[in-house]
């Protein structure tokens, strides 16, 4: 569950701390995938290639601090 204290009424402030933590919990992403109905063949198919892109990205940090 997401919390965000509201200090000196300042609305604006705690709108934006809001934002910040739903994008690092995902909950942007999840509520547009949940916009429509995913296919269990089109979930895989992405869910596939997320992992791909995770493990590429994993590979090239493991480089970067191999120093190659």
């Amino acid at each position: 569950m997401v919390e965000v204290v509201v200090r000196d009424n300042n609305i604006d402030q705690a709108i934006r701390v809001l934002k910040k933590k739903m994008q690092t919990e995902g909950l942007f992403r999840e509520m547009k995938l949940r916009q429509s109905y995913e296919k269990p063949s089109e979930q895989r198919v992405r869910e596939k290639a997320e992992a791909k892109r995770r493990h590429r990205k994993l590979m090239r940090q493991r480089l970067e601090r191999q120093g190659y």
